[in-house]
């Protein structure tokens, strides 16, 4: 399947578990909204993050993905490529490195694994959209 910016549009269910390299888990449960603005879809998502031993709180990403399925951070900056077909992406965040799998094989339910390396980072990150 090749995806579109189209595709994404509206709002989703998102799950995500963070594993830090010494075994602790998160978990986050909330929605991915993608909403049309002047230079693409305005991603937000907004969710309730649950780490072992701490109270659960509220945590809120924002980006802009364009039509050619770029990603940019809110301040502007470029964060990386969707693959329009799935696949691996990255960004170099310095000094730490990620590593982006996208899985659309079971769209309209789709995935986004990162692998994130670094003197200052050591975690994977599982997160699951479905409408």
């Amino acid at each position: 399947m090749t995806m579109q910016l189209a595709d994404f549009e509206g709002k989703w269910r998102l799950s995500r578990r963070i594993v830090q390299a010494a075994g602790v888990e998160a978990r986050l449960i909330g929605e991915a909204v993608f909403a049309p603005c002047d230079e693409g879809l305005a991603y937000e998502e907004v969710g309730r993050l649950i780490m072992p031993g701490q109270p659960e709180m509220e945590a809120r990403r924002a980006y802009l993905w364009k039509p050619d399925l770029t990603v940019w951070f809110e301040d502007g900056r470029f964060f990386h490529q969707v693959p329009v077909e799935g696949g691996e992406t990255g960004h170099w965040c310095d000094p730490d490195q990620y590593d982006g799998v996208y899985d659309f094989a079971d769209w309209p339910i789709w995935r986004l694994r990162w692998r994130v390396r670094g003197p200052r980072k050591d975690y994977r990150m599982e997160s699951e959209y479905r409408r």
